[in-house]
Parts: structure tokens; C-alpha cells; sequence
């Protein structure tokens, strides 16, 4: 049976890992390989310069990094934080 916490380890930390790197992969889209031309960064009043492809294209990498980054966190907010803040609501006295 401690195969089984080893393989449910696994698929944990292979959900996070895939949340990090969908985040670091969308992030590097938008501001490294999608960017107008002698512009780094975010965008600001370039974004009326720049053509609407580009701009649609850099907004839907956007959309993907933001459903990335709430994925992540509401599985942390299930897997981490709830249960950690139910456990330290059973045992109050237990500071760690």
C-alpha cells in the first residue's frame, strides 16, 4: 500500500508541474515571442500601435496564462491550504 502514497505523490506533483510550466510557457509566449518590434514588457499605449492579429494573438496567450494560474490555485487552495487550515482548526493548541 506505500506504492500507492508514492503514486498519488506522483500525479501531485506531476499536476503542479504542469501548471508551472503552462504558466512559464504562456508568460514566455506574451512577452518574449509575440512582442511588436523594439518593445519588451507589457504593452501599455504600443497596444494601439501594434496589428490586431498580434494583439489578439498575445491576448488569447493571456487568457491561457490566467487559466493556468486559477487551475493552480484553486488545486492548491483543494490540496494544500484546505487541509492544512482544517487541521490546524482540530488542533488549535499545536502551533507549527
Amino acid at each position: 500500500m506505500k506504492w500507492k502514497r508514492w503514486l498519488l505523490l506522483g500525479v501531485h506533483w506531476a499536476i503542479i508541474v504542469n501548471f508551472v510550466i503552462e504558466i512559464a510557457y504562456a508568460g514566455y509566449v506574451v512577452f518574449s515571442v509575440l512582442k511588436p518590434a523594439g518593445h519588451s514588457g507589457p504593452l501599455f499605449e504600443k497596444a494601439l500601435e501594434i496589428p490586431h492579429e498580434l494583439m489578439v494573438t498575445r491576448r488569447l496567450y493571456a487568457i491561457e496564462f490566467w487559466i493556468a494560474m486559477a487551475g493552480l490555485a484553486i488545486y492548491l487552495a483543494l490540496t494544500e491550504i484546505g487541509p492544512r487550515l482544517r487541521a490546524a482548526k482540530q488542533a488549535p493548541g499545536e502551533r507549527g
